[in-house]
């Protein structure tokens, strides 16, 4: 593209020069050579007013007076009186000449010749200061190309090196203008796409983390329950195992659903009045071969037949990943307390372990925060199932650790249009 620029910016400018300077060349060529005769011509005249003005006077008139008093320089110059000898002024010139007579009133006449070839010079001087002039635009044409291709061949290339590391994966948007405003529309809509791909792709991979976090533990579970049957020759106790196997399927088929509800749409439209006893007691009967097999103990106490208006299944992964959460980084006897604050029911789950360490804080629920060598992203996805139907997880003590889910007793008032509230904003 420069060579382009560059080559066409030098055809104009080679097309300029040849039209206007042909045209300045032919112009000055005449002005010179209308200038040299309208020279002689004026030097005849004078030399013969000279003569005719000596002739009148009387005076004597030679070679001599006449070469005193006009300067003839490269011309030559002859008198003719009648009845006497011709007088030769000058040296002779050789090859063409531009020449001119005049005639006084005595008969006399005054021939002054010029050679060409001084006119040829002139010409010549006056063709190398235009070709120089020439020259020099060129070169100056050639600078401006060479600046004028650079500022905008330069923008093209980073914005292809642009275009290319955002298709080798890099969506960083690099906010550079170039002061060209297609180029920097051009900047606008990469950067623009760099952002979408950039959220994408930040979706897309939260969407694996929480897919793979969120299975973990339901599959976890199944395993134990299938490992269970095989262990068991009781046809009852298979019986009763497959059935606790098959609602395993269910979560997962549930947890599949949400993961990807809530990755089209992450606002809540499924919440429900559910009773929270029911939950709780599917988590205790799930968790608890876990924590029999890490010589550990999972109770629930407190106020009993609650209702809670959520999404079962959201609030079941909800307390799951506290459980296990307590499971991997708790000790002793992990309790769920259920209690009633105002409109809210409360579920608390607390362990006997060391707790939160004091640099993590609050930071407890960021993404890849963690005590210890594990995902970081299960009580972070905690929180978003929480808040997604309306309520709140926070960690209400840190040593011994006490976790806090919030949920809502009452569902919330709908307008009297009927619409949604969660869209009337």
């Amino acid at each position: 593209m420069r060579r382009r620029l560059i080559n066409s910016t030098l055809a104009v400018v080679l097309v300029v020069i040849a039209v206007f300077g042909v045209s300045l060349v032919i112009v000055e060529t005449r002005t010179i050579s209308n200038s040299a005769q309208d020279r002689v011509e004026s030097e005849a005249v004078r030399l013969a007013s000279i003569v005719d003005s000596r002739l009148l006077s009387g005076e004597q008139v030679n070679g001599e007076i006449l070469a005193d008093q006009v300067a003839l320089e490269d011309r030559y110059a002859t008198v003719a009186i009648p009845g006497r000898a011709p007088i030769a002024l000058g040296t002779e010139p050789d090859g063409d000449v531009i020449t001119y007579t005049a005639r006084g009133e005595r008969g006399e006449k005054v021939t002054v010749e010029e050679p060409r070839s001084a006119v040829t010079r002139e010409v010549g001087r006056t063709l190398l200061i235009i070709a120089g002039v020439a020259l020099l635009a060129v070169v100056a044409a050639v600078l401006l190309a060479v600046r004028q291709a650079n500022r905008l061949a330069s923008p093209l290339t980073d914005l292809a090196s642009t275009a290319e590391r955002l298709g080798s994966g890099d969506p960083r948007p690099r906010h550079k203008r170039y002061g060209v405003p297609e180029l920097d529309r051009v900047a606008d809509v990469l950067d623009g796409s760099a952002e979408r791909i950039a959220r994408m792709l930040t979706a897309e991979r939260r969407l694996a983390a929480d897919a793979s976090h969120q299975l973990r533990t339901p599959l976890t579970a199944l395993s134990m329950r299938l490992e269970e049957i095989t262990m068991t020759d009781d046809l009852a106790e298979v019986k009763e195992e497959a059935t606790i196997a098959l609602a395993q399927v269910e979560r997962l088929t549930d947890v599949v659903e949400r993961l990807l509800t809530n990755s089209r749409d992450p606002r809540t439209g499924s919440a429900v009045t559910f009773d929270l006893d029911e939950v709780i007691k599917q988590q205790l009967e799930e968790w608890r071969p876990a924590y029999r097999s890490a010589g550990r103990a999972i109770v629930s106490s407190g106020k009993g037949h609650l209702t809670a208006v959520g999404t079962p299944g959201a609030v079941a992964q909800v307390l799951a990943a506290l459980i296990e959460n307590s499971l991997m980084h708790g000790g002793g006897t992990v309790a769920l307390r259920t209690r009633v604050t105002g409109n809210q029911t409360v579920i608390e789950v607390t362990d006997e372990g060391p707790g939160v360490p004091s640099e993590l804080g609050s930071r407890i629920f960021e993404r890849t925060i963690s005590g210890r060598n594990s995902t970081g992203i299960g009580l972070a996805v905690a929180r978003d199932l929480a808040e997604a139907d309306g309520g709140r997880l926070e960690m209400l003590q840190a040593s011994p650790p006490v976790f806090g889910l919030f949920l809502s007793r009452t569902p919330p008032k709908k307008p009297a249009d009927g619409t949604d509230p969660e869209t009337v904003r």
